[in-house]
């Protein structure tokens, strides 16, 4: 239960707005939109309790994705990395602006920001929510996209990404995934249960 429902409606709606001026498209929707919707869909089925924080870092951790470009930095490991800090302070910092905008105060913002930077992952029960929910996310909506687009992967290459997915998960989140929590791939089961039974 939220502390104050009317204030986190108002939070969603806003980070909702904003990623409807996604002007990539995924399914005729803003992808982003698409995107957060499918995070909260999740959580509401991994984690139905999950914290308010949780619950709201959950919806805005891709929030305008689109504003800060993978070419925006240099090729290579280190310009990739360095994108995706600086893609992690961006949202949360959007998010937070946002949140601010619906009455919260600035615990709760930093709390949020917190998570959605993953910081303490393994020792911030909301931080690993949000990993959990995305890796779940994106082995039922994404992996076979994936692979779609990275046909030239060997199986071995596939195992090892699998298998990183897998590792960032806890325990609980697994089962869930193996369990028929997720809508698993069809085509790509067997690399899926390949990779667990091995991993």
């Amino acid at each position: 239960m939220n502390a104050n429902p009317e204030r986190f409606t108002k939070a969603v709606a806003l980070f909702d707005a904003a990623n409807a001026e996604d002007p990539n498209q995924d399914e005729g929707q803003p992808k982003e939109l698409l995107y957060a919707q499918r995070m909260t869909d999740m959580i509401g089925r991994f984690a139905p309790a999950a914290s308010e924080v949780a619950q709201l870092a959950v919806r805005a951790q891709h929030i305008q994705r689109w504003k800060v470009p993978r070419s925006s930095y240099p090729l290579g490991k280190p310009g990739y990395f360095a994108w995706r800090t600086g893609l992690y302070r961006f949202h949360a910092d959007t998010a937070g602006e946002l949140m601010r905008e619906a009455g919260y105060d600035d615990s709760t913002i930093e709390q949020v920001k917190v998570a959605i930077s993953k910081q303490d992952m393994k020792s911030n029960p909301d931080t690993q929510m949000l990993e959990d929910v995305s890796c779940l996310v994106f082995i039922e909506h994404y992996m076979l996209g994936f692979a779609g687009q990275h046909a030239e992967y060997t199986e071995d290459k596939w195992l090892v990404i699998i298998r990183k997915t897998w590792k960032k998960m806890s325990s609980a989140a697994r089962s869930f995934a193996t369990g028929g929590g997720v809508k698993l791939p069809a085509a790509l089961v067997p690399l899926i249960l390949k990779a667990v039974a091995e991993g």
